[in-house]
């Protein structure tokens, strides 16, 4: 009777093609070792597709990853095959495919907080007109869930994914309320950067602009990120009692008109946020700052 393995002369134990079986190990270890480096591979070329590069060629894609043109061509050609890239037949772009689409969606749609918040946004969008958002944070910037436009502040884009720093934004501040002042100055650091005169870029500034979304129950935004535009926030509360994300209403000054609304559209964040907030389980009672 063959055996599949044997032992040979020197004790080694071979398999029935007599190859060793610590050297067929090996040749597997060493076959998903090359597989786990084209998977980092490829997705490091998918982050090389931004906000400000959305469109890239092969040739910027091996100057931006310092691969070969060959391996480049084969995982941009793989990534292609699944959907996660997608050609311009006559530019010669590629550009981030349908795949990743249903992979983000399947994320947000696991997410409790979209769950919870897209439809209460929704209908805040509707009844003001106004651009809302939903958002969570991510270490010290804000990551959109969800974005509505509103007549009064149309955009032909969308904000879902990462967004803006928490200092200066409305969503970041209100984000931050259950922070203690502590957490927050090692969260920010201390070198803020300015991105308008208004914008607050030192520490104790933010502080106290949090301590004043506390107090009041919403954060405010006025031209700290971009010229003409204001945004108030209130933040989301999960049953734990913890913050865990932020809606807002935004617009050009012209339609937020702070001067005469704050008290009305902050009503309005403030009443939409509590809705997602017992939709999360919260019963009233906040964690104190950690």
């Amino acid at each position: 009777m063959n055996n599949s393995k044997s032992a040979a002369a020197d004790g080694t134990t071979r398999t029935g093609k007599d190859m060793p079986v610590s050297t067929a190990s090996s040749a597997r270890t060493a076959r998903e070792a090359s597989g786990t480096q084209s998977v980092d591979r490829a997705l490091t070329l998918l982050a090389y597709f931004t906000p400000e590069d959305p469109e890239r060629r092969i040739s910027e894609l091996v100057a931006a990853s310092g691969l070969g043109q060959s391996t480049v061509s084969r995982l941009v050609g793989a990534l292609e095959n699944i959907g996660l890239l997608v050609a311009d037949p006559r530019s010669g772009l590629y550009r981030i495919g349908p795949r990743a689409v249903e992979l983000s969606a399947l994320a947000l749609n696991q997410n409790d907080v979209f769950r919870a918040g897209r439809q209460h946004a929704q209908n805040l969008c509707s009844e003001l007109g106004l651009g809302i958002n939903l958002a969570e944070r991510s270490g010290d910037r804000l990551f959109y869930l969800a974005h509505f436009d509103g007549v009064h502040a149309p955009r032909n884009y969308t904000m879902v994914g990462p967004g803006g720093p928490l200092h200066a934004t409305a969503l970041g501040k209100a984000l931050m309320v259950g922070m203690s002042d502590a957490a927050i100055e090692e969260l920010l650091g201390h070198d803020l950067p300015a991105f308008t005169p208004r914008t607050h870029t030192t520490v104790s500034e933010v502080i106290a602009e949090v301590e004043a979304a506390r107090t009041r129950g919403y954060a405010t935004e006025f031209e700290e990120l971009a010229f003409s535009r204001a945004c108030l926030a209130a933040p989301i509360w999960d049953r734990s009692g913890q913050v865990v994300a932020g809606i807002s209403v935004s617009g050009p000054l012209s339609a937020t008109d702070l001067e005469n609304r704050e008290r009305e559209l902050a009503l309005k964040v403030i009443e939409a946020a509590a809705h997602i907030s017992t939709a999360l389980g919260h019963t009233g009672i906040n964690q104190r700052p950690a």
